[in-house]
């Protein structure tokens, strides 16, 4: 069911937050041992989710498992090839059967597509019985699709799955059948199969009967109960997603959908070809922030990197003020900020391709995430410690995952490999160190101009007018910030009317505050918490994320967004590097043109901005130098959003 903006409700201003975990056998053995003991876990983990006034409806919980390769050769009434030479997932579909058909036709017709065999379908055993009235609303049909992969092997095999899925989606999408949102594949994958829903964890292993029977046998299990605070709960938003789950927040939200969406016009691969525009949108709209950044962590992975790798890219740790930290991963690090800014915010996050099995801190380390190794060869994680019973003997050791770092399982090795190796060796596949020296310009490296008199301007305290600077902000704000050079700091308590509900003219900019945590934490303290924190930023063109190339740093780093006369004056006359082309544009308008005066100098300012970067500019300057009784400024806020916006949707940047 879909949940859009009714009233004064809108889903975007819900929060999440929730449990998770998982466990493995460090050797790679399989059993069925490892499913029960990770339903322990879900269950132990009740308290992390809700429940809803029927007392039977959860938030949603859900189990991540091998494919039962074994189990499926019995119960299945077609033929199977070796394990791992096919892919199968449980599909929810609509209530309705002529929807429901549609589509498995459509789903079938895209496989085909992509040169794969439907092998089969098989009805999952669902007992209704344990669906909560709510839940029930909206509980899809469930089946399981098998597919083999003909003459494509390997990432090739991954490759064209990723593409039908993603086409099949959009098609069913934008299909505008009434049941359309029931349609979801919760995995789609040669290696790990998903069972999850709008259920209360101790009703899982109820519902897919399948996980009791003693034939489903696993290596590795990972189980996630939901809050559902960033979303309304639905049956797909239910979590593990497809390559992770998470227990937290992911603050950058907007900004990282924004900048993914600005990213896709970009996109281009040899291995996919024309296909690559079908599969767009990369994120699918309205769904939770996990949700989201699973999907971006499953097109990085189409672009050949690692998981590992990808988790590194999406959630660095704080490298920026660390003195020792290896050169190698700090160049990684470095050089990924100009490709992915990260997705941050306090989050603990398991993540698996069947492989590998791990989880990743954010760097503030605001989400614990304990581990346990048992002498038998479990190794059992999750976000709070007591969610498997286990005797003081059976321990082989503790540990807890530190801010910022890594705990990842290889079972084909069998063994823990430490946060530095993984990271070190993942580092060392490019030069990064080279390419930052040869492309990356500082702004406190390019020397100081003459910097020019602007003469013609207004008076200081004329402009402080225009601009709407009070003397309270003078004396009370900018005075200390410019003596103290520290964010003025006043009582919690203001009585000041907010903006919308004042009698009396206020600045646009007293209309938006600045978001940090959704739910639990405190905003951080740039100076206090310094290693953690970065306000740097990179200006110049992005590139196509498909290719790891030297042309991802080719960008001029500001160590501040807060800039001086002067630095403004060495960014607008560069002349260093002929790969930066500046353009500086006016954002001024005749005060005296009416009503729509504004809206059409928005207009003027877009089309201009879009003819700037046509031109081959990369960094444009939006100017309101030489504000006067006759020329008055559009709102820096109104004016960059609105280019910002407009960008995305008329042009695409020039390689």
């Amino acid at each position: 069911m879909k949940w859009s903006k009714e009233g004064l409700y809108d889903p975007l201003f819900e929060h999440e937050n929730c449990g998770a975990g998982f466990i493995c056998n460090l050797k790679g053995k399989a059993s069925n041992d490892i499913i029960h003991k990770a339903l322990e876990i879900l269950v132990k983990l009740e308290h992390r989710g809700a429940v809803s006034s029927d007392g039977k409806t959860g938030d949603g919980a859900g189990i991540l498992i091998d494919i039962p390769h074994a189990y499926f050769n019995q119960v299945c009434d077609f033929d199977l090839p070796k394990s791992g030479e096919y892919a199968v997932s449980n599909v929810f579909l609509p209530q309705k059967e002529n929807q429901k058909d549609f589509c498995k036709e459509v789903l079938k017709s895209h496989m085909q597509e992509q040169g794969l065999t439907v092998l089969g379908w098989r009805k999952v055993p669902v007992n209704k019985a344990v669906v909560g009235r709510i839940a029930a609303e909206t509980e899809p049909q469930v089946e399981q699709i098998f597919i083999g992969q003909n003459k494509s092997s390997g990432f090739a095999f991954e490759r064209a799955l990723f593409i039908a899925r993603k086409k099949a989606e959009h098609q069913i999408g934008g299909s505008g059948l009434s049941q359309s949102d029931f349609f979801y594949l919760p995995s789609l994958s040669r290696r790990i199969l998903i069972f999850k829903g709008l259920l209360m964890p101790q009703d899982i292993s109820s519902y897919y009967t399948d996980l009791l029977d003693p034939r489903v046998v696993t290596r590795l299990a990972l189980v996630h109960q939901r809050f559902s605070t960033n979303t309304f709960p639905t049956w797909d938003l239910a979590q593990p997603f497809r390559y992770m789950c998470h227990n937290g927040e992911i603050n950058t939200l907007r900004g990282n959908l924004a900048r993914m969406l600005s990213r896709e016009e970009l996109l281009e691969s040899d291995a996919f070809g024309d296909e690559i525009k079908k599969i767009l949108p990369t994120v699918i709209p309205g769904k939770s922030d996990s949700a989201s950044m699973d999907m971006v962590v499953e097109l990085l992975l189409m672009t050949g990197r690692s998981l590992p790798e990808v988790m590194m890219m999406l959630v660095p740790e704080a490298w920026e003020k660390n003195p020792y930290m290896h050169s190698d991963k700090r160049a990684f690090y470095e050089y990924n900020s100009c490709v992915m800014e990260p997705w941050d915010g306090p989050a603990s996050i398991p993540f698996t391709d069947g492989q590998y099995i791990g989880a990743v801190l954010d760097r503030n380390g605001l989400r614990p995430s304990r581990y346990s190794v048992t002498k038998s060869g479990y190794v059992i994680m999750s976000s709070e410690t007591g969610v498997v019973d286990l005797t003081p003997d059976e321990i082989e050791f503790h540990g807890r995952l530190e801010p910022g770092k890594m705990f990842l399982v290889n079972m084909e090795e069998g063994r823990i490999v430490e946060d530095e190796e993984i990271k070190l060796r993942i580092a060392a596949q490019h030069p990064y160190e080279r390419w930052l020296k040869e492309n990356l310009i500082h702004l406190k490296d390019i020397p100081y101009n003459e910097c020019p008199v602007f003469y013609g301007e207004f008076p200081l305290e004329t402009r402080m007018r225009a601009f709407g600077y009070s003397q309270e902000e003078v004396q009370r704000i900018i005075h200390s910030m410019a003596v103290q050079a520290k964010e003025p700091i006043g009582s919690m308590g203001a009585d000041t009317p907010i903006a919308v509900l004042s009698e009396k003219p206020q600045l646009l900019y007293n209309y938006f505050k600045q978001l940090f945590a959704q739910v639990t934490n405190p905003p951080l303290d740039g100076i206090r918490e310094e290693l953690i924190t970065d306000i740097s930023l990179t200006l110049g063109s992005d590139q196509n994320l498909f290719e790891v190339a030297p042309d991802h740093c080719r960008k001029l780093k500001i160590q501040n967004p807060v800039i001086s006369k002067e630095d403004l004056d060495k960014i607008k006359n560069y002349q260093g590097d002929s790969h930066f082309k500046v353009e500086s544009i006016p954002m001024l308008y005749e005060a005296n043109r009416g009503y729509n005066g504004l809206e059409d100098a928005l207009d003027i300012l877009l089309e201009k901005a879009s003819q700037a970067i046509n031109g081959g500019a990369n960094i444009v300057i939006l100017s309101d130098r030489m504000v006067s009784t006759e020329m008055a400024a559009i709102p820096a806020l109104m004016a960059c959003s609105f280019v910002n916006s407009g960008l995305r949707k008329k042009t695409s940047v020039p390689k």
